[in-house]
């Protein structure tokens, strides 16, 4: 496998970008915005985006216990809170779409956690770091090489 280093249009990469930045801006609290995308990563098999998003959650004071026990977060007990929870299970259910639609339970439980504003967010957060996913999947993009 060789990575395909062909770059992005400009317009695009500037585009993803900024809804980057926009969301986790708009979900106020960066430790968080980092669980969540580290966690979308995971389940997509993005080694570039969890190198990168593994050293921007440290900077931000995510703990190593939250970091470790990331894969498994349903079963680690009070290591997360309510709130983290809410939003790791939307991160899932927004990530694998198996049955096509996200759960109204999971929705739910997400919208008791954060405001309309806050739920937009971290929707838009949970969709970019997705759309970061295929993009370096596809593109076979190693770890490394990447400035916070």
């Amino acid at each position: 496998m060789t990575a395909r280093t062909r770059l992005l249009d400009q317009a695009v990469g500037q585009a993803m970008s900024a809804l980057s930045a926009a969301a986790k801006k708009g979900l106020g609290d960066p430790a968080l915005a980092e669980l969540v995308m580290i966690r979308a990563s995971q389940l997509n098999h993005c080694a570039f985006c969890l190198d990168m998003h593994l050293g921007i959650a440290r900077e931000h004071g995510v703990s190593e216990r939250q970091l470790d026990l990331l894969a498994a977060w349903e079963e680690a007990g009070d290591v997360y809170d309510e709130r983290e929870r809410a939003a790791l299970a939307l991160t899932e259910a927004v990530t694998v779409l198996t049955d096509g639609f996200v759960p109204d339970d999971v929705y739910e439980r997400a919208a008791q956690h954060f405001d309309d504003v806050r739920l937009a967010h971290l929707t838009g957060l949970i969709v970019a770091i997705n759309n970061w996913n295929r993009v370096m999947v596809s593109r076979r993009i190693p770890p490394g090489g990447h400035t916070a």
